[in-house]
């Protein structure tokens, strides 16, 4: 014999709230405490709340004091909760009434048996599983002709659409309010215990942005850095302790599916307050904790200050990068084609970048992880703030380095030309000879980082050049030019590759 125990989501005072650990790849693990008052025997239990997107075989339940998952026999998970369209599918083939109201006529009732509801169940989920294929059959067969509509018999005539607002005589016997859990629960004793459940589910998502403010002179930055939670799980989590992981952790994606500035002053105030949000390393990962509880309701986006810096010194970088290569032209072609191709590596464009960099320590007022997110930039005008340009950063853990690209220089201007090119495929070498213009016009010096990418042949040696040069990487050279204001400079190298 079965016994039948339905769990609704209990006032607060009744029962602490939930607990969520988000991802930054758009899912979440929830906890929730689920009472239990089990008979010898089987044991029916409903809980109802479950999220439209949890995924059901990640579902956990255990002793919350000893720790044992309980012995459940069966587990059921229903994702069709009540409305309009379920109801029209289950009165199929019945009559009911509908309420009709049309402009400067009094309400009427008319009777109409429902031919087709038009509802096809379940086809988000039909997709995420089986593909757009299977749920493409689905919904052809639940809307034969793809109109997508009910189809309604009405005083003997047979039209597409409601004649009005459908009253259903009762809810039926197979509706549920909101998505649900069903366990049949195997105890050895009668008694009463706390569950513990966990679960993986969708529709959850978090992300870090920043806001950087620039003096009007100088680079000495303020920085605050907001969490925004995203709630599109059809479930509110009320006082719950929310939890944020970032890192890259590794999730099997579904089949075809991809998974306000104040002074410095106040700034520094702030910054002695206790945190929103505390960080610290969990495995390969970083964690932060939301240090109060809060409420996250569904279709809900919420925003949380996690980091707020004051006076960190920062530099701008030009840097000017003048190689174009269209690699569609020499996609699926052998490496060695291009060594001898003198066509490649001669385009190029005249931008110079602008790069905004500065460490993450705790000697230049940061020195925490950074969860990936987007970068906005802004310089004080006086009493306004002036939008400079936007990027993103990856995670960056503490004492790394963070340079962002924010835009293109104005006023300073990059040419790129090859002067000569040699090849002796007898001998096994190329040559080619390249001269950079450089030109400033603005009214203070600079310093332009002009990086040059010798892509040509993995051997290559710099057998001339106008200026010292730094090797960045095994194919990748940088020149630093000082340029005074209003001035113009030329560099020139010639490289030999051999093989």
């Amino acid at each position: 014999m079965a016994f039948l125990l339905v769990f609704l989501l209990l006032p607060v005072a009744a029962l602490a709230g939930p607990g969520l650990t988000i991802y930054n790849q758009n899912f979440a693990v929830v906890r929730d405490a689920v009472p239990l008052d089990l008979q010898a025997g089987e044991n029916s239990v409903i809980y109802e709340g479950a999220t439209v997107h949890l995924e059901p075989d990640s579902v956990m339940l255990r002793d919350s004091k000893t720790g044992q998952p309980l012995n459940i026999l069966e587990q059921n998970y229903r994702n069709d909760p009540i409305s309009q369209e379920l109801l029209l599918s289950l009165f199929e083939g019945q009559t009911i009434d509908f309420l009709v109201r049309e402009a400067s006529k009094p309400d009427r009732v008319v009777r109409g048996k429902i031919l087709r509801s038009g509802y096809v169940p379940h086809n988000t989920q039909a997709m995420r599983r089986y593909g757009n294929q299977y749920a493409m059959n689905q919904m052809a067969m639940a809307n034969p002709g793809g109109a997508g509509q009910p189809i309604i018999e009405v005083d003997g005539t047979v039209r597409f659409g409601l004649p009005g607002q459908p009253i259903f005589p009762s809810l039926g016997s197979d509706t549920i309010r909101k998505p649900q859990l069903n366990w049949l629960i195997q105890a050895a004793k009668a008694g009463s215990l706390e569950g513990e459940l966990s679960y993986i589910t969708g529709g959850l998502s978090w992300e870090a942005s920043y806001n950087v403010v620039a003096p009007e002179k100088g680079d000495r930055l303020d920085v605050v850095g907001w969490v925004t939670i995203d709630n599109q799980s059809g479930r509110d989590f009320a006082d719950s302790k929310i939890q944020l992981m970032a890192g890259d952790v590794n999730k099997l994606a579904p089949p075809g599916m991809g998974y306000d500035m104040a002074s410095r002053g106040s700034m520094a105030k702030m910054a002695e307050m206790a945190p929103a949000v505390t960080e610290k390393a969990f495995d390969e990962y970083h964690l932060y904790t939301l240090e109060r509880a809060t409420t996250l309701r569904d279709r809900e986006t919420k925003q949380l200050e996690f980091v707020r810096a004051a006076g960190v010194d920062s530099k701008v970088l030009y840097v000017y990068d003048g190689l174009q290569i269209d690699w569609n032209q020499f996609r699926g072609a052998d490496a060695r084609y291009r060594r001898t191709n003198e066509e490649f590596g001669s385009q190029s464009q005249t931008k110079v970048a602008v790069m905004r960099e500065f460490q993450n320590t705790k000697a230049n007022q940061l020195g925490i992880p950074l969860p990936a997110g987007r970068v906005r930039f802004y310089r004080r005008d006086g009493d306004a703030l002036q939008f400079t340009g936007e990027n993103r950063i990856d995670h960056t853990p503490a004492d790394e380095t963070v340079r962002i690209y924010t835009g293109d220089a104005f006023d300073l201007v990059g040419e790129r030309k090859r002067t000569t090119f040699q090849v002796d495929s007898s001998n096994n070498w190329a040559r080619e000879s390249f001269e950079i213009t450089l030109r400033n016009r603005k009214k203070e010096a600079v310093e332009i980082r002009v990086v040059e990418h010798l892509f040509r042949w993995t051997n290559w040696e710099i057998t001339e050049k106008s200026d010292p040069y730094e090797k960045l990487k095994s194919d990748e050279i940088e020149f630093r030019v000082s340029l005074k204001p209003g001035e113009e400079r030329k560099i020139t190298y010639t490289v030999r590759y051999s093989w």
